[in-house]
């Protein structure tokens, strides 16, 4: 599938010139784009136990937040104007969302979080606000005023179930239309408001902070230390005051720590589960009447296999990892699996070798990938 159009910019220049450091507004970026799904559609989806959204009212000057799942109910007392519904994840519901992500890879894979899908009446909006990642906000239905600032003041607005910003300092300004997109980087102020009935479509890409790589770098550490030893002290001495820690113990312990080690196996590993395992809500479903090997094989072969829409793939080297479990397979493997990685999808394939098809097979039980029609 062809990448969005950037404007005129091939991806390697967006890269350098972009990515991370200014806003592109890029007009007709999909030709013909009319969206995914219609406000109805969108609106039962929120309904969804599965589903992650949220409901945004603004009246007179004052915030008010509803997490789903949503019910009829929600919104039959809403006003005619001034409320938003952001739906997470439509990428796990539609093959078309998934269809649309595609077309952002010139984006690595791991950096990519979801489609997230707006809808708002005239007015409506969530607030001068920053996000801590990189954003693509592709207009579908309707219209929406995008306002914008490279301001560092982050003050909050006080008591507000959003973090919406207290100054918010206009610096640029666009009306985007039906196709438009505009790329925003991170921590650059935005406010978006609908100037009428509108759907934005919002491709936002995962940057995960220090301090949860780290935290969850030691977690996945747990299950790979290995130590021989107890602490033990017998030249311990008299101390006056019992409640002290001592230099001995405190230099006995750092001893230890310091034998946690780690190489680039245990970081690629790391990685490749951490940022491929599903998100809290998400379950896989293993099929209600399996088939065999053989017979699952043959038809893998003829019409080929496409990953569950909330599954997430990605490959270092020879290994995979797919929904947060690890797969390490020969090279004959590795050539037919990178392409399911790469494209979320296999054709049929004439030839597989018994270790590929098993692999296959057993992601199939867990309900990770289907096979196509």
């Amino acid at each position: 599938m062809e990448t969005i159009s950037l404007g005129g910019l091939t991806p390697k220049v967006f890269l350098r010139d972009y990515w991370h450091k200014q806003p592109l507004l890029i007009r007709n970026a999909l030709p013909g784009f009319k969206g995914l799904l219609s406000r109805d559609e969108l609106i039962s989806l929120a309904c969804c136990e599965d589903a992650q959204s949220r409901l945004v009212v603004q009246k007179n000057g004052q915030w008010r937040l509803k997490h789903g799942p949503l019910n009829d109910q929600d919104f039959t007392r809403l006003p005619k104007k001034q409320w938003t519904l952001l739906v997470q994840d439509v990428n796990h519901f539609l093959p078309s969302a998934r269809e649309l992500l595609s077309r952002f890879r010139f984006i690595p894979h791991a950096r990519l979080d979801d489609l997230m899908v707006s809808y708002a009446p005239k007015g409506g909006g969530i607030g001068p606000h920053f996000d801590s990642y990189d954003v693509f906000l592709l207009q579908g239905q309707g219209s929406r005023r995008w306002q914008v600032s490279a301001q560092l003041d982050d003050a909050f607005v006080e008591n507000a179930p959003l973090r919406i910003l207290k100054n918010f300092y206009l610096e640029q300004e666009w009306v985007l239309e039906t196709g438009d997109m505009l790329y925003l980087p991170p921590k650059y102020a935005h406010n978006g408001i609908a100037e009428d009935d509108c759907m934005t479509y919002s491709i936002g890409f995962r940057a995960p902070s220090y301090e949860e790589l780290l935290t969850q770098f030691l977690v996945f550490l747990q299950d790979r230390i290995s130590a021989e030893g107890r602490y033990s002290d017998p030249d311990l001495q008299l101390q006056s005051h019992p409640s002290i820690l001592s230099a001995a113990m405190l230099s006995q312990v750092q001893m230890i720590l310091r034998k946690i080690k780690w190489n680039r196996n245990d970081i690629e590993d790391f990685l490749g589960i951490y940022l491929s395992e599903p998100k809290s809500h998400v379950f896989f479903e293993q099929p209600a009447e399996p088939m065999r090997l053989r017979d699952f094989i043959q038809l893998v072969c003829k019409n080929g296999i496409e990953l569950d829409l909330r599954s997430r793939m990605l490959c270092v080297r020879n290994k995979f990892f797919l929904n947060g479990e690890v797969f390490s397979g020969s090279v004959e493997a590795y050539r037919i699996l990178i392409k399911l990685a790469d494209n979320y999808e296999l054709t049929a394939i004439k030839n597989m070798d018994d270790e590929t098809g098993g692999i296959l097979y057993q992601w199939y039980m867990n309900g990770y990938i289907n096979l196509k029609n």
